[in-house]
């Protein structure tokens, strides 16, 4: 699941990602951080009933983009989340800024400009230098079949290689 804008919190997100409304920066950043912690519940019930649980962006996505602005740095944003559940593995999909500027709708929402763009993803591979995550690149250029196919094989041998391991919490 991505952000869920059902909630309250969402909403507020929504309409600040949309540009209807402005947040301040240190403030959005712990909204979708809070609306992280609303799944906690759902998301350890799901692991422990043995679902397969799959999130768009998550933390990482959220720790990249604010830290990619000015005075913010990577320790401060990563704090609100610290104690989420540990992912057994992070697929971070590879595409050149200007592939990424080709696809559909790039430019309608807050943050999608190729030069902000450009510092996310230095912020994102600052993250994947922490070891104790389970990194996997792919590069997302590929077919949409071919990069399924590379995605649905990394998938189900990492469950094979987590399927008894006991649920870790992020950043402890």
């Amino acid at each position: 699941f991505p952000t869920d804008r059902t909630t309250e919190i969402g909403q507020l997100i929504s309409c600040y990602l949309g540009k209807e409304k402005n947040v301040e920066d240190h403030t959005i950043h712990l909204l979708f951080s809070a609306n992280r912690w609303e799944h906690v519940p759902m998301i350890k019930e799901k692991l422990h009933q043995g679902v397969t649980v799959v999130v768009d962006r998550y933390a990482f996505s959220g720790v990249a983009f604010t830290s990619a602005k000015e005075n913010f740095c990577l320790d401060w944003c990563k704090q609100p989340d610290v104690g989420l559940p540990k992912p057994d593995l992070i697929l971070f999909l590879q595409l050149s800024p200007e592939e990424a500027a080709e696809r559909g709708n790039f430019g309608h929402e807050r943050y999608e400009t190729s030069s902000f763009q450009e510092k996310v993803l230095q912020s994102f591979y600052c993250l994947m230098e922490d070891k104790t995550l389970n990194w996997k690149t792919v590069n997302a250029s590929k077919s949409i079949e071919d990069l399924h196919r590379e995605i649905k094989s990394i998938a189900e041998e990492t469950m094979q290689e987590v399927q008894n391991k006991p649920l870790g919490e992020l950043w402890k």
